[in-house]
């Protein structure tokens, strides 16, 4: 098997080896290749993919999977950002009317 994704078409990179007395001797950077199995047209395969595009096949697995609607009505919910901003700007005028009355006193 070759080492190239046939997902990213990465494949290996080469380069130079520089050693302390700057000789420089060729090497290579292979891709980080996994077998992993793999649903294509809804058979599973078992085929060698690169890590990167793995994590972007599971990541886009999971934001395909959550509902989008039961998402949007949870936030809102739960978190109210004008409250956490209001607080942040009040301890913030705070701090500085305290560093301003030292500055003052002194």
């Amino acid at each position: 098997m070759s080492r190239k994704c046939p997902i990213t078409g990465k494949g290996p990179m080469t380069g130079n080896n520089v050693s302390h007395s700057m000789r420089h001797t060729r090497r290579r950077w292979n891709v980080n290749l996994q077998t992993t199995t793999i649903v294509i047209n809804g058979k599973k395969q078992r085929v060698r993919v690169s890590t990167s595009a793995l994590r972007t096949l599971r990541k886009n697995a999971k934001a395909t999977s959550v509902k989008p609607e039961a998402a949007k009505t949870e936030v809102k919910a739960e978190v109210k950002p004008e409250v956490k901003t209001e607080v942040k700007a009040d301890a913030k005028t705070e701090v500085k009317a305290e560093a301003t009355k030292a500055a003052e006193a002194k």
